[in-house]
């Protein structure tokens, strides 16, 4: 098969691979028939995640047909059409039973990170029956490809962890993919603001258009004082790390209200200020998480309602032998424009 490949940092090759089998009995064998790039696959090809290693097909989002089960695979099996998990849960140990699926002892966040993933035209997926769904019969394919990490990371990571409430001051730090997903995602709770920050003025446009209440371009280094203007110098409520670097971060730690919470999602490669300095007194949280995708089928249902439409996340699509041109609009996104890309298998 033909594979995406990881070989170092700024290193990767489209190639031909041996096709996966199945090693346990809780394995399925998945025909890929969409996949994306995340801006963690970006992170991987920064050097930023080292237990992801040479040699490695990168990828952990996709929808595909079930080509085969192991024989300890219930809930599937051959010709099912599913919707591929980016976290891999085993549903025993003791963080599964915590519903900490991000933190299985023996599965987690493995798919293009310690095993191979799905860019490629077949994956192996461990734990199948706690790590595919079922796709209802005409779903949309694209749209649901949203819904394997950056709608539930969205969520989970931004909006639940955040703490959004109805009538709160949300600002979101990063207006890329996983930022727009946690403007989405916000709505649920109907915050009375959200301020989307970024430096590309097309991503704040679209973020208007996603439903953002207020846009700041953080290139004048004035976004702080911005944001104090806008909030009569009280701060916001929720304030959603989304890019994994340490200006973005302690933006965030300027901006958030007392009693209010950072909620981070960024992956973060180098070292973060705490200015506690600042924020001992102020009854501040700070949550960090992996998504554990817990969220996942009511996510499924409000897009089988039509309550929630991903696929305008989606800006571009590929073929698989287009991958490393994905990879380069993907990662060139203040040129291209890019937000989500769908690459075919």
């Amino acid at each position: 098969m033909k594979a995406l490949i990881y070989h170092g940092p700024g290193k990767q090759s489209l190639d031909d691979h041996a096709k996966p089998v199945i090693i346990a009995p809780t394995d399925a064998i998945v025909k890929i028939s969409k996949t994306t790039i995340c801006g963690t696959d970006l992170h991987i090809m920064k050097g930023d995640v080292p237990t992801c290693t040479p040699g490695r097909i990168l990828g952990h989002e996709g929808v595909g047909v079930i080509e085969t089960v192991g024989a300890g695979v219930s809930a599937f099996k051959p010709g099912d059409h599913v919707l591929i998990s980016c976290i891999s849960a085993c549903g025993r140990c003791a963080y599964c039973r915590k519903s900490m699926y991000s933190h299985c002892t023996t599965g987690g966040w493995i798919l293009g990170n310690s095993i191979d993933g799905t860019q490629a035209e077949f994956v192996r997926i461990p734990y199948a029956d706690n790590s595919l769904y079922h796709i209802p019969a005409g779903a949309d394919e694209e749209a649901l490809v949203m819904l394997s990490d950056i709608l539930p990371t969205g969520f989970e990571c931004g909006v639940l962890n955040g703490r959004v409430q109805p009538g709160s001051v949300v600002a979101i730090v990063g207006g890329g993919p996983i930022g727009l997903a946690a403007l989405l995602t916000a709505q649920f709770y109907a915050p009375a603001e959200i301020i989307m920050v970024d430096l590309d003025d097309n991503r704040l446009e679209i973020a208007k258009r996603f439903g953002a209440t207020a846009t700041v371009n953080s290139g004048d280094g004035k976004a702080v004082e911005t944001i104090m203007g806008m909030t009569a110098g009280r701060g916001v409520d929720t304030a959603i790390e989304a890019v994994g670097i340490p200006a973005t971060f302690e933006l965030c730690e300027r901006i958030v209200a007392p009693d209010g919470v950072i909620a981070n999602i960024g992956v973060h490669g180098t070292k973060v200020d705490l200015h506690l300095e600042h924020l001992w007194d102020r009854n501040v949280t700070i949550t960090t998480r992996l998504v554990d995708t817990v969220s996942t089928p009511m996510l499924l249902n409000v897009l089988r309602a039509n309550k929630i439409d991903p696929k305008r996340l989606i800006t571009h699509h590929f073929e698989l032998d287009q991958i490393i041109e994905a990879y380069d609009t993907f990662g060139h996104a203040a040129k291209s424009h890019a937000l989500k890309v769908i690459i075919t298998a």
